[in-house]
């Protein structure tokens, strides 16, 4: 089984519903704690491209500084992953990459779809 990497908070309980997930499935993992070692805005493209996402695809809107910084503002891409890099507590979580491909793990559940 190849191995995943997962952008993971360690006190985050849906990061820890994976984790117990992926120790059931015995999958190898890579953790980033995202938190201590903020992604670039290239890592951030990368990330998006595998999800296919927008970048208001990866950003918790219920985190209080979306409120203050992003909440009502219009922003382009770039300004939105300037500020993930800035901010990386609003980096939605946990995101699974498997190879191309990635989810965001919420519910836990929904990284099954990549195993």
């Amino acid at each position: 089984m190849q191995e995943i990497l997962v952008y993971h908070n360690g006190e985050c309980s849906k990061c820890q519903a994976l984790t117990e997930i992926l120790q059931q499935q015995a999958v190898p993992v890579t953790y980033k704690f995202y938190l201590h070692e903020p992604l670039t805005v290239e890592e951030l493209q990368a990330l998006l491209a595998k999800l296919q996402l927008p970048a208001t695809g990866i950003i918790r809107t219920g985190e209080p500084l979306y409120a203050t910084l992003l909440e009502g503002r219009q922003f382009t891409e770039q300004e939105l992953l300037q500020t993930i890099v800035d901010h990386p507590v609003l980096l939605q979580r946990p995101i699974v990459v498997a190879g191309d491909k990635a989810v965001i793990a919420r519910p836990a559940e929904n990284v099954l779809s990549l195993l």
